[in-house]
């Protein structure tokens, strides 16, 4: 069982910065696997923000995000990380680390039911 556990998230004002982490634990090579950012606002379904597989290169970002957030990881601490910048007032939302079964992502895709574990949430704020 792999068990994920967000931290970072906060209010903000439009412009600034956030760094999201999710801490992944419970299983050896917990944290060697595809991972992925997902963010939920009310009333809206569940949308990719970006993800992460185990190789170089291996990066993917949702379009709303693009060129503003990073996505990383540091496998020595089971962590991932989320950097967001130029935030805006609609990236606020519940933001949910996933956890696949699979080594590595599936090529050009983002999408939840590709993700078999998740956290409980942080919640982002950015006010305009």
């Amino acid at each position: 069982q792999v068990q994920l556990v967000e931290s970072g998230g906060g209010s903000v004002q439009a412009g600034g910065s956030l760094r999201l982490s999710c801490v992944v634990s419970g299983n050896t090579y917990s944290s060697r696997r595809c991972m992925g950012w997902f963010r939920q606002a009310p009333g809206k379904e569940r949308e990719g923000v970006a993800r992460i597989g185990t190789g170089a290169g291996s990066t993917y970002y949702g379009d709303s995000v693009k060129g503003r957030f990073t996505i990383s990881r540091d496998n020595a601490k089971n962590t991932v990380y989320l950097q967001m910048n130029s935030l805006k007032a609609e990236d606020t939302a519940m933001y949910y680390c996933g956890a696949s079964s699979r080594y590595n992502c599936y090529l050009g895709s983002l999408m939840p039911q590709e993700y078999d574990y998740w956290g409980q949430g942080t919640q982002v704020t950015v006010s305009s």
